[in-house]
């Protein structure tokens, strides 16, 4: 029903910075918040950001001063800039966007993208 399509990760050194973008298709009517969560391997998958469509946003504390999500609702794109990158910071990451309450069911996820941050 929704496909979320992400790109712009990469490897980056120590202090770079990288911008995520996640493009929403299909029925994107259903979507209320989308943000991003990272997962490494042997982990769960843990929350970075995330934004209503009114502009309400969260980060983690881990990640809060450095990464900034913003958001497109015209263009149902969600973004993530992501500056003073560190080694801890690899992970893949996924957009997700959450469903408006009258539509219930699970999330929608992208297929990840890689971010590494070399030291």
């Amino acid at each position: 029903q929704v496909m979320l399509v992400e790109s712009g990760g990469g490897l980056v050194q120590t202090e770079g910075s990288l911008r995520l973008s996640c493009a929403a298709s299909g029925w994107t009517f259903t979507i209320d918040v989308m943000g991003w969560y990272r997962q490494t391997p042997g982990n769960q998958r843990d929350l970075v950001a995330r934004i209503s469509e009114g502009g309400t946003i969260n980060y983690s504390d881990s990640v809060k001063g450095r990464f900034t999500i913003s958001r497109d609702n015209a263009k149902n794109a969600v973004y993530l800039q992501m500056n003073s990158l560190k080694p801890e910071d690899t992970a893949v990451y996924y957009c997700n966007a959450e469903r408006r309450s009258n539509w219930p069911g699970s999330p929608y996820w992208g297929q990840g993208t890689q971010v590494t941050v070399s030291s």
